[in-house]
């Protein structure tokens, strides 16, 4: 008998349990139902909310939208509007917020209002950071300046203003959305992005607490000189190129024999490159010879190539040209701003991307009175037309290295660049970092809460033979959040994806890695383990090379 109302306490146990499982999930669903309606309502809200009111960024939304996760986005709310007169916004507000707010920073001369760099929120915010991007003040095509001919308003939007304003406002809007502010804020950007990580920095010390900055044109006008400087340096007077891929091939040969094995390994890279002392010399043809040599004409080209921009009577316009190792682009894939065919020579009769860069930049944006659309790169006079910069300059430019009020509101700053870069002058990116150091008190003291890294073999902001794959961001929070500085990053070398499986999502795998250590320190090959391995190799300081086995 007792047996028999054990069972039945049992199935009644059983039959409770079940129901009030039945009745917990359905309540759970109608939670979920009503979370999924309440999101998606206070994402629609933020059409009618007023953010006119924001000082110094007064902001409209036209647009708001819950869009469902896919493979690359989480669920989030997907914000578009402008601040007055015309910055262009996108904000992507995940659903799972981990409290945090970042920038991302555009590439060329921004202006792109599409999915090109509002596609990148995609893996922030899958962390769960609200991110934002700009158009930095005007609509174009990425490589054109017509939208600044004669426009103070767009021209100052895409120096100075676009990325600051842009940061309030988003804030104000992420805010509105959580109901809470943003604990972090992060800036990260290469290239035009990092010029404008770095305004950030110099000019808005309080917008962010990290600031990852690569390939920062420092000075935007000493590029411009360099890429046209490169492309006449490159051609005959009637357009034809001097030299082709054999040559750069024969260059990139000589450079990586002569200093690849500076750092410990021959790689196919060359560690140090501001300490090798390539001379194009070696290549110069002798008596007869007609081939596997370079002529006259390409000895000096390649001389003037190295030594950067100049004027006539030998006064430096920039920090010198490209570094050794950088001539040809031996790794397939990336190729604009790695090598010097795609940078300085390009396809006969055209002006290569850089150099049609330029030539736009100077039209429309550079000089003070803009010479229009009948200006070409043949007209530029490199005994004078530098002095005309300084008008426009200071808009542009991020190369103050006074950071003591960013220092001071407790930022952190990481920095990279690759040695293979031939788009943005590799000595100007170190030679700020130094008068960075030489400012603020010393190396040590820079270092507390700026950072440079240096990416041997790298190209503009990625590509070439190097390791080109960092997580700056991951060490950013460390540093920010965990006051753990970087001391140790490993830079990965990815193996292009198999071929055929690139569209049908074949994942490319890591070719090799290496350490990156703190500016000035490289890396050294420790003498033995897996060459292949970033742990097989050590830091050491240029002073102490000259010491090494």
């Amino acid at each position: 008998m007792r047996r028999c109302l054990w069972h039945v306490v049992l199935v009644i146990a059983w039959v409770c349990a079940s129901w009030m499982m039945s009745t917990e999930c359905a309540r759970a669903d109608v939670r979920a139902d009503a979370t999924d309606s309440a999101t998606e309502a206070q994402c629609k809200g933020l059409e009618s909310a007023d953010f006119t009111t924001i000082q110094d960024a007064p902001t409209r939304i036209v647009d708001a939208k819950s869009v469902n996760a896919t493979p690359s986005t989480p669920d989030y709310c997907a914000v578009t509007g402008y601040i007055a007169p015309n910055v262009g916004i996108r904000i992507g507000l995940p659903r799972a917020w981990n409290g945090k707010f970042i920038h991302l920073g555009c590439g060329g001369s921004c202006g792109l209002f599409d999915d090109t760099y509002f596609s990148q929120c995609g893996y922030v915010m899958r962390k769960g950071y609200a991110c934002i991007v700009t158009d930095m003040g005007h609509r174009g095509i990425g490589v054109d300046y017509v939208w600044a001919y004669n426009d103070l308003q767009e021209k100052t939007d895409f120096g100075v203003r676009a990325a600051h304003v842009a940061t309030i406002a988003g804030k104000a809007i992420t805010e509105r959305f959580y109901a809470r502010a943003p604990q972090k804020s992060y800036f990260m950007g290469c290239s035009t992005g990092g010029r404008e990580g770095m305004q950030e920095a110099q000019i808005f010390p309080w917008d962010f607490d990290g600031i990852i900055a690569g390939a920062p044109p420092i000075r935007f006008s000493e590029a411009l000189t360099a890429w046209i400087w490169g492309f006449r340096t490159m051609h005959t007077p009637d357009g034809r190129p001097i030299m082709g891929l054999p040559e750069l091939e024969l260059l990139n040969k000589a450079a990586l024999s002569q200093c690849d094995k500076d750092d410990g390994l021959m790689d196919g890279v060359i560690g140090s490159p501001s300490t090798c002392r390539f001379d194009p010399a070696v290549l110069a043809c002798r008596g007869d010879q007609k081939s596997g040599c370079l002529n006259p004409a390409q000895v000096s080209a390649a001389k003037r190539i190295y030594q950067g921009p100049a004027t006539s009577s030998g006064i430096a316009l920039s920090s010198a040209g490209p570094m050794p190792g950088s001539e040809s682009n031996p790794a397939p894939g990336v190729s604009v701003g790695t090598g010097w065919h795609a940078v300085y020579i390009g396809d006969a009769g055209k002006l290569t991307f850089y150099t049609a860069v330029s030539e736009e930049a100077l039209r429309f944006l550079m000089f003070d009175r803009h010479p229009g659309p009948s200006w070409h790169v043949n007209d530029f006079d490199f005994d004078r037309d530098y002095k005309r910069f300084g008008i426009t300059s200071p808009l542009y430019d991020a190369a103050n290295p006074d950071l003591e009020r960013f220092r001071d509101a407790g930022g952190k700053l990481i920095m990279y660049i690759g040695t293979n870069d031939t788009a943005v002058p590799v000595r100007g990116v170190l030679g700020y970092y130094d008068r960075v150091s030489a400012v603020m008190g010393g190396r040590q003291k820079a270092q507390q809460f700026a950072r440079l890294f240096v990416m041997p073999g790298v190209g503009h902001c990625l590509g070439g033979p190097g390791a080109d794959t960092v997580d700056y961001l991951s060490a950013l929070e460390s540093w920010v959040e965990r006051g753990q500085p970087p001391e140790r990053l490993v830079a990965y070398h990815m193996k292009a994806a198999p071929s055929g499986e690139a569209d049908s999502g074949g994942k490319p795998e890591v070719g090799f890695s290496r350490p990156l250590f703190p500016y000035p320190a490289e890396a050294r090959y420790r003498g033995s383990g897996d060459p292949g391995d970033e742990r097989s190799f050590m830091a050491i300081h240029p002073k102490e090379r000259s010491r090494q086995p």
